[in-house]
């Protein structure tokens, strides 16, 4: 725990409205940004569980903002929840636990930012997709997710990491990564140079239909893996969304797009055999029919036309976004050998090739489900 021991723990959980005994704290692997802790405590003789969490203030520049945007976010589905009569309301989403003063966070001594949820039980969660239906799955509950905070004002939600999808900036980005060229790695990489810039378009679809005034902003989550969606341990029924951090106003199209990237495709993010890297439609197909069975009731038209070209934006961004690292010498993603980020951005680019050889087939099935 380095630093954090038992003693600061139950010091920390007495700073919270958290009316149970302290038991025990150990630290929680799961998650590489923030620092969780697992909080066993008891409260009239039975045992209850909370997550301790210090905020990495180094990712997240504004703690005070993405709590905000936590407290909103989860007060709004919990008032939804509610109305729509559900058991479990505290598994059905993540539940705050302010500080004795009400803050829904608390700053220690050293400037460390501290926040409580109570913990989520009887519950799991996959990291891969075996299966179509885990995909429909996966897209019904960011789907039922945009739509239940589809009435909260975006001007209550602010932007907590600023034009994270702004892929017009990401493409200058790598173009001054390339004229500098800090790691003599530019001549290695022409190929993977050229395609970027044969296919720079893709960065502006969303910026000029934004520009047309044809897709809203709404609240979106931003972290649509499918380890983020919580399901009950018995029946598998969708519980709950987790990791709220990145929730704020933007295109439902970055949330759908970025379920396409990570569900449709079987290889690792840094496969080197680029053969392994396809497009499984049936799970595109899926992944389709259980967001819209939520998301049809909200989406314009415009809205739902763009679905189809959704995945191929978010991944050409995100190799992009590979390939200015590993040019810059892999200064943001971590990596673990040389080489990775640009097998990484190789692994995004054969990806958007085969999603532009399906387009036509996600367009017709798209207009297909209406």
């Amino acid at each position: 725990m380095s630093e954090v021991n038992r003693y600061n723990l139950e010091k920390l959980v007495g700073q919270f409205q958290i009316v149970a005994e302290f038991v025990d704290g150990y630290a929680w692997v799961k998650g590489h940004i923030n620092d969780t802790y697992i909080i066993k405590c008891r409260q009239g003789g039975s045992p209850i569980r909370y997550i301790l969490q210090r905020i990495n203030h180094h990712v997240f520049q504004q703690p005070a903002v993405v709590m905000q945007n936590v407290k909103e976010t989860t007060q709004h589905l919990r008032k939804k929840i509610a109305a729509e009569n559900s058991a479990d309301l505290t598994r059905r989403t993540m539940t705050l636990v302010p500080t004795r003063g009400g803050a829904s966070y608390y700053m220690d001594n050293a400037g460390n930012y501290w926040r409580a949820y109570v913990f989520i039980e009887r519950v799991k969660s996959s990291h891969t997709a075996e299966k179509p239906a885990q995909a429909e799955q996966v897209g019904r509950a960011f789907g039922l997710f945009q739509k239940r905070l589809a009435d909260l004002p975006t001007e209550r939600i602010q932007e907590t990491i600023p034009q994270f999808h702004n892929g017009v900036l990401r493409f200058d980005t790598l173009d001054k990564a390339i004229s500098e060229d800090q790691q003599g790695r530019v001549a290695a990489t022409q190929s993977e140079i050229d395609f970027c810039r044969e296919n720079r378009g893709i960065v502006q679809i969303f910026a000029d239909a934004q520009a047309e005034g044809e897709l809203p902003q709404r609240i979106t989550h931003n972290d649509t893996k499918i380890d983020n969606v919580l399901l009950d341990e018995d029946s598998g029924e969708v519980m709950s969304i987790v990791d709220l951090d990145t929730v704020m106003p933007g295109l439902v199209h970055y949330d759908f797009g970025d379920m396409v990237r990570t569900l449709t495709s079987p290889a690792d993010e840094d496969e080197r055999d680029l053969e392994n890297v396809t497009m499984r439609m049936d799970f595109f197909e899926a992944l389709a029919k259980g967001y819209l069975s939520e998301a049809n009731e909200f989406l314009n038209q415009a809205e739902k036309d763009y679905l189809a070209v959704s995945g191929k934006v978010i991944t050409f961004q995100l190799g992009v976004r590979f390939l200015t690292d590993h040019l810059n010498g892999d200064t943001y993603f971590r990596v673990h050998r040389e080489g990775q980020n640009l097998d990484r951005a190789r692994v995004q680019f054969k990806l958007v090739e085969r999603m532009i050889e399906n387009e036509a087939a996600m367009k017709s099935f798209i207009a297909a489900l209406g």
